[in-house]
């Protein structure tokens, strides 16, 4: 096993010391990152809590003044929109993220997340789970992206590159992008879906809860290059618990998820998915993997409080930017919206 992180513990510094180095480029984007991440974590907030507030202070005075000069504000146009809804609250004002558990779920409260782009919202599907990748648009092979990547070698005979997820919602999330320069599009193949299966095997040796996630085009992929979300998920998803039929139980989760142990057998299933052109989720976890064939993105009416049905929602993982409805979101209300997304 070639293992870049020798423990958990390791990571977990490895991550939060990343951040605190980025908080030093003084630039927009890396304050918006670092602000997401921190009120993601309640002990990182409070060491960052200072530098970010000053940091954003320095950041309005530069752009109050450029404004006043009639000079030009040098910063991508999605940051600054973002920067904009934070200044109209106030940074006093951010609350830290939330998490409570509604019978069989989970739902979330997080604030920051409802100020990212929303990318995907003009979403068209074509019958199509893949299409090319295009370079103009958004990818990781930006320049501007590198600042955000926090470990890049060799692992297991591939390039790896783990970048920052810029608007978190899970523990030490990031972005798990195998052989970047290729530009491989959000299209999982065989050879690269036993990678990340013997990846999570691996690494769970020393990353307990490790846990990949992707998103099929169709099925909420913001980003049309070979990704994964990776995170820690100590205690597990709601779609792994052991009363649902799919884990061997006796309750029918509200949406078909197939849960498979084998890597060639899986592989089977998302290639049949393939051929059909069929959207899905997928979630590895526990030497397992967890496949949820679903409703295309856009054919479902989304909630008020969510920017979509992803791989989080789908495993029973809730996100929602409305505290009213964070507080008395019920279980039942989770149950039947789940169940739209049913093929």
């Amino acid at each position: 096993m070639n293992l870049p992180f020798s423990s958990l513990e390791q990571f977990r510094q490895q991550f939060n010391s990343g951040l605190h180095y980025l908080l030093e480029e003084n630039q927009l984007g890396t304050f918006i990152l670092c602000l997401a991440n921190a009120t993601n974590d309640k002990a990182l907030f409070s060491q960052l809590e200072k530098p970010l507030l000053k940091q954003f202070q320095q950041i309005l005075k530069n752009y109050q003044q450029n404004l006043s000069e009639g000079k030009e504000i040098n910063a991508v146009v999605e940051d600054l929109l973002v920067f904009l809804k934070l200044h109209a609250l106030g940074f006093n004002k951010i609350k830290l993220t939330q998490q409570r558990h509604e019978s069989d779920w989970l739902c979330q409260f997080n604030q920051l997340r409802s100020f990212r782009p929303k990318r995907i919202s003009a979403f068209q599907f074509n019958e199509k789970i893949s299409v090319p990748f295009i370079e103009a648009q958004f990818n990781f092979n930006k320049p501007f992206m590198a600042k955000e990547c926090f470990w890049a070698g060799d692992c297991n005979g591939q390039s790896l590159d783990i970048f920052y997820n810029k608007y978190p919602f899970a523990d030490l999330h990031s972005l798990l992008v195998p052989q970047r320069d290729k530009c491989l599009p959000q299209l999982l193949f065989e050879k690269m879906h036993n990678y990340v299966w013997q990846l999570l095997i691996d690494w769970s040796v020393v990353l307990p809860g490790f846990t990949l996630a992707y998103n099929s085009y169709g099925a909420y992929a913001s980003v049309n290059h070979l990704h994964f979300q990776m995170f820690i998920s100590s205690e597990g998803l709601p779609i792994s618990h052991p009363k649902w039929s799919h884990n061997g139980g006796t309750l029918e989760y509200p949406i078909k998820v197939l849960s498979v142990v084998d890597a060639e057998k899986s592989w089977n299933i998302i290639a049949d998915l393939h051929a059909k052109n069929q959207p899905y989720n997928l979630l590895y976890m526990e030497n397992k993997i967890f496949i949820i064939p679903r409703k295309v993105q856009g054919s479902v009416e989304v909630p008020d409080w969510s920017s979509g049905f992803t791989w989080s929602e789908l495993c029973g993982a809730m996100l929602m930017f409305n505290h009213d409805i964070y507080q008395n979101l019920t279980a039942d209300n989770i149950f039947q919206h789940l169940k739209k997304y049913s093929i």
